[in-house]
């Protein structure tokens, strides 16, 4: 039976970076991966549509999907929407919770190609291979209560609320252990236990998982100090794991050591395999339609597609290769090119990530 992929392009460079990604997984196809690819809107694009963030009939897609493959979602056009739940980002929250999507791998790995586009100094970022896993339906993005309101005398306030349950920290906590014995069996847990309950529970329920991973050595660190450790020395961790808000803050970060944004992928995964898959950048609105975005963050998200919900491990290490053929060959987006290299298109830069991967089986 066919697996069922649905692509969401969404917003801004949404719909350019999803179309080169979209033509890996057409090449794959005609490798004898077994795919139905499905396409629908969704965030501002759907409220264009429809006056909603996210349509119940797409959320129906998406469940039934293997894998979702999504680009990005927002831009000024919306951030005047005054009811926050219509507002583009909340199709993507809905769909992260309604999916049960809770275990983010995001890696931040520096192709040694890119060595010079980082903004760090070479000797401290080469070799770069970090694993961050976030937990990604809980924590003070989903808690409640949640508001805006104004006091008797006219004052403003806003208030939101941070909250896990145990399971929820257990269960996220075992996805980074198993990550961690399959890479450098470190793992650093990433907590601001001197001041928030919320994360001395966090730290907590580490702890008690640690005996069950005796060959994995855990550590653990205020957030404050792994935002100064991650551009001081990153190179000291190998897996880090940590809550919702933290660990989009530390993942964005980690992504200008490997040179741009632009070549950071993700993977969203449930507890039966299901993933939605997506760059870590934004949707760029400044640059959409110009041919400018770099694809291949989206590129490589189709790889961990592939590797963690397509069982597709071989198909994978070639995309990748393929990556690397091409910055191997000088070729550039506009966020990493630098003197030396050759600037090239979104469309150029698909065209040739595509011709390598074909290549590369040509070879086999």
């Amino acid at each position: 039976m066919s697996k069922k992929i649905l692509v969401l392009p969404g917003d801004g460079i949404g719909p350019e970076i999803t179309r080169e990604a979209r033509r890996l997984l057409e090449a794959c196809r005609h490798e004898g991966l077994d795919i139905a690819i499905d396409e629908a809107p969704v965030g501002g694009a759907e409220i264009d549509r429809s006056g909603v963030p996210l349509a119940a009939d797409t959320l129906e897609r998406a469940r039934a999907a293997d894998a979702v493959l999504l680009g990005a979602v927002g831009g000024p056009q919306w951030d005047s929407m005054s009811d926050i739940s219509k507002r583009p980002e909340k199709g993507l929250l809905v769909l992260r919770k309604e999916l049960g999507l809770f275990g983010n791998l995001r890696p931040a790995i520096l192709y040694p190609q890119l060595v010079a586009a980082s903004s760090l100094k070479p000797e401290v970022v080469s070799g770069l291979d970090i694993m961050i896993v976030r937990e990604l339906t809980g924590g003070i993005y989903f808690g409640q209560p949640r508001g805006r309101e104004t006091r008797d005398d006219g004052s403003r306030y806003g208030y939101n609320t941070y909250v896990y349950d145990e399971h929820e920290i257990r269960r996220i906590g075992r996805v980074a252990f198993e990550m961690a014995q399959k890479r450098g069996k470190r793992l650093c847990s990433v907590d601001k236990a001197n001041v928030l309950e919320v994360t001395m529970l966090w730290r907590d329920i580490m702890n008690e998982l640690a005996p069950e991973y005796a060959d994995v050595e855990l550590s653990h660190m205020y957030v404050d100090n792994a935002a100064m450790q991650l551009v001081r020395a990153p190179k000291q961790f190998d897996v880090i794991v940590t809550g919702n808000m933290f660990g989009d803050i530390l993942s964005d970060a980690a992504a200008m050591l490997t040179g741009s944004i632009g070549m950071l992928p993700s993977a969203s995964l449930n507890e039966s395999g299901q993933g939605m898959y997506e760059p870590c950048h934004g949707s760029a609105p400044d640059i959409a339609g110009q041919g400018q975005a770099n694809p291949l963050a989206t590129i490589l998200s189709v790889a961990m597609m592939l590797r963690y919900s397509l069982d597709e491990a071989s198909l994978a290490g070639r995309i990748e290769q393929a990556v690397g053929a091409v910055l191997d060959d000088g070729l550039r987006t506009a966020d990493i090119a630098y003197e030396g290299t050759t600037r090239v298109s979104t469309a150029e830069m698909g065209d040739a990530v595509v011709a390598a991967f074909k290549k590369a089986g040509d070879q086999k």
